[in-house]
């Protein structure tokens, strides 16, 4: 009867092994008793002695209990397997023959946003996605693969394949399993639409792999898709693991930098499309590190936020920046005022209105010369927290408000008005090729009009051309910052390009046109 179980379940596109397991050992303890049974009847040394041995197996087999070293166990949870079983299946795949094992690759995946839905619902809908999306990840294998909870929202897959298995096809596997588990998982009033990000690391890859150190790599990997945003797939190579192992060297350097003073304020210059004239500039993080030199922002804000120092950061950021406004101020330097981005851990701070008050208190410098430059994803559909109040307290203050990458973010216009945003600075996305591109110049016009009726100064970001500069010009824009203006620079060397910048006549006006 065993035997018929099992080729049910073999025939079954995606066998229930958990389910199998139990009916196995329901049917154990079942024969048990007819194999004692049969024992007395055939009452030979040989059928006993036979039927005695096989006594102990039935009974472990009904129990549960393991009866071999390596048996595998199982995720309580969804009855998968477990990690340790995992790896010892791709250590049996890589023992494989050197054409056999080219086509070996292990996959990391995890459910995106996983502590945002335990906040959201209770422990029974967060097991059921679990086990959902589990189940989802199982329809999309063969039944040659392993698939195993690793811990809370994540699993592991190992997978084996007649032919090579080469990057184009883990990336379309990756994408099948994405499509699996996209579709709505019912829960107890209402619904959950999940995604999941996948890493993953072909055995060709690696010099001499193991079971652990492939699943390892995978989800080096994954690491890497989760900073790329949800739902990402990431492919493991030795110059991603150089780059982690870089990153991980900078989390043990950026809290000295910032107390040596490495990483500090360059300033780029905000210019009036008007007249020509200085606006403003904004505080940009640099990291002159002694050794490789200036390390750009995109690389160590994010070690930055892992090490929980990105309230640090912005104390910095905000001395340099008002710093930098007192010395232009003493050297008959007119400079209106400086930006400084406010992240929202630092937006979420108490303490943050106070802190600022103080600053500005410290360095003789009246509120509105300090410009907040909030993202716009920060504000989009905010209703009451820590974080309004302070953007109301900042106001209130004197502060100016600028609403950062605008358009990228679905900030509602209520938001806008509600937070007391003065400029919106339009993102570079559509600042590109906006001299040459009717859609683009639509799209800006469209912006710039809104920006208008509403009372809102404008900045457009990323202008790299004059041309650009001279579309913006025409169509209305108020401010504009970037390459074709001027590059971020070290205090040191803005006093010489403000006074340059201060020594050219003024453009010519021109008239708003569309």
């Amino acid at each position: 009867m065993r035997g018929l179980v099992l080729e049910f379940a073999r025939q079954r596109r995606r066998p229930d092994r958990a389910g199998i397991d139990r009916l196995a050992r329901v049917l154990g303890l079942a024969l048990a008793p007819l194999l004692l049974l049969g024992a007395l009847v055939a009452g030979e040394g040989l059928g006993t002695a036979l039927v005695v041995a096989a006594l102990p197996l039935s009974v472990a087999t009904a129990l549960g209990r393991p009866i071999l070293k390596h048996d595998i166990r199982r995720d309580s949870l969804t009855g998968l397997e477990d990690r340790a079983a995992l790896i010892r299946r791709l250590d049996r795949m890589l023992r494989a023959p050197e054409t056999a094992r080219r086509a070996v690759a292990a996959m990391a995946v995890e459910i995106d946003g996983f502590k945002h839905l335990e906040q959201r619902h209770g422990r029974p809908a967060v097991e059921r996605v679990l086990r959902r999306i589990g189940d989802r990840l199982q329809d999309g294998l063969r039944s040659d693969d392993g698939l195993a909870r690793l811990d809370g929202p994540s699993f592991g897959i190992a997978l084996s394949s007649s032919r090579r298995f080469d990057l184009e096809s883990a990336i379309q596997l990756g994408q099948r399993l994405q499509q699996a588990v996209a579709d709505p998982i019912e829960i107890e009033g209402g619904q959950v639409h999940a995604s999941i990000s996948i890493g993953f690391a072909l055995a060709q890859r690696l010099e001499q792999p193991g079971g652990a150190e492939l699943l390892q790599a995978a989800t080096l990997a994954l690491i890497e898709a989760q900073r790329g945003g949800t739902a990402s797939i990431r492919s493991y190579s030795e110059a991603m693991r150089h780059r982690i192992s870089v990153r991980n060297g900078l989390s043990d350097e950026i809290a000295g930098a910032l107390d040596r003073g490495d990483i500090c304020a360059h300033f780029q210059p905000q210019i009036s499309l008007g007249d020509g004239g200085i606006s403003g500039m904004e505080a940009l993080a640099r990291w002159h590190h002694p050794d490789r030199g200036l390390i750009p922002p995109a690389e160590f804000l994010p070690v930055a936020e892992q090490a929980g120092l990105m309230s640090r950061l912005g104390e910095v950021m905000v001395q340099d920046g008002l710093n930098a406004l007192r010395l232009w101020d003493a050297a008959g330097l007119k400079v209106p005022q400086v930006g400084v981005n406010f992240s929202q851990v630092e937006l979420a701070d108490p303490r943050l209105v106070d802190r600022l008050a103080w600053e500005l208190d410290r360095f003789d410098l009246q509120p509105d010369r300090l410009v907040i430059e909030v993202l716009e994803t920060v504000v989009a559909h905010r209703l009451e927290d820590v974080v309004v109040r302070n953007l109301s307290g900042l106001s209130r203050l004197g502060c100016r408000l600028d609403l950062d990458d605008f358009g990228t973010g679905h900030a509602a216009i209520t938001s806008i008005r509600r937070f007391s945003i003065q400029r919106l600075k339009i993102d570079r996305s559509f600042v590109s090729r906006l001299d040459c591109d009717p859609e683009q110049r639509k799209m800006v016009a469209a912006i710039l009009t809104m920006a208008e009726r509403l009372g809102l100064e404008t900045l457009a970001e990323g202008v790299e051309t004059r041309g650009e500069r001279d579309a913006l010009r025409m169509l209305g824009c108020s401010h504009a910052q970037g390459f074709g203006v001027a590059r971020p620079m070290p205090r040191a060397e803005t006093e010489a390009w403000i006074r340059a910048a201060q020594a050219k006549p003024a453009p010519l006006s021109s008239r708003r046109a569309i």
